[in-house]
């Protein structure tokens, strides 16, 4: 049986929907994930792209999944009462990396702060970020979208990576991981309405929610990856930029 990570957030509603696969499911947040991957203790997992490319010699990864946004995705959220070009310090969350070196390629003259110390600024992602927009009346500047308008292009949070050697049957999962998600868009109401019932948020809300992620790997979504990995690179955050390895059909155990 394949052990599969699960995002413990909302935006995993869509790919587990209707998921008809043998595996057992791990949730935990992203940079979680990523350790227990790297631990041996997962056999694929979504974790922060820039894990990946920092770990890119010891993982493989699905060639047709990603989280993504083109544009606002609600769930990663830089919350300040200053312009944004003002903030010069972020206290950010520890679960997951993409988000911080997102905020470090953004904000270059902004020192990085564990949450809960005061800054100008705070980095929420997931569920809080989702919360937050509820509750805190602080305006909320939205990474996806402050990326779009940077490059014009994809922004990717994660990829389902998996570790060599790689587990057997991993593309017969992505085929049913892209089956779930087809399915859910092509029901957006029942969606909605189970999400609510798990989360605790308003259907209607998430429905707009679950329409601004995009899980599908294509050309721009590899586009906008490789240019966040030249960012990182230039910004200090990574080494050097990996070549994108993927799980191939003949791979086995």
């Amino acid at each position: 049986m394949i052990r599969l990570g699960r995002i413990s957030y909302v935006n995993m509603a869509p790919v587990f929907y209707g998921l008809e696969a043998d595996v057992e499911e791990v949730a935990g947040v992203p940079t979680e994930l990523n350790r227990m991957l790297l631990d041996g203790e997962l056999d694929v997992a979504p974790i922060p792209s820039i894990e990946y490319a920092r770990n890119a010699d010891r993982l493989r990864i699905l060639p047709r999944m990603c989280v993504s946004s083109e544009g606002a995705v609600d769930s990663i959220q830089l919350v300040t009462r200053m312009p944004f070009g003002q903030v010069r310090s972020v206290a950010v969350t520890p679960e997951s990396a993409t988000s911080v070196v997102l905020v470090r390629i953004l904000l270059p003259k902004a020192e990085i702060l564990p949450l809960g110390i005061d800054a100008d600024a705070t980095l929420l992602i997931g569920d809080a970020a989702l919360r937050s927009a509820f509750e805190d009346p602080t305006p909320h500047f939205d990474l996806g979208r402050l990326w779009l308008d940077r490059t014009g292009l994809p922004m990717v949070f994660a990829v389902w990576a998996a570790p060599e050697p790689v587990a057997e049957g991993l593309i017969e999962l992505e085929h049913a991981l892209v089956a779930s998600v087809r399915l859910a868009r092509s029901e957006p109401e029942l969606l909605a309405k189970q999400a609510s019932e798990t989360y605790g948020y308003p259907p209607g809300f998430l429905a707009r929610y679950f329409e601004k992620l995009r899980y599908s790997f294509g050309p721009r979504e590899r586009a906008g990856l490789y240019t966040f990995l030249e960012m990182a690179r230039d910004a200090g955050e990574l080494a050097h930029v990996p070549e994108l390895r993927f799980v191939r059909e003949e791979a086995k155990v």
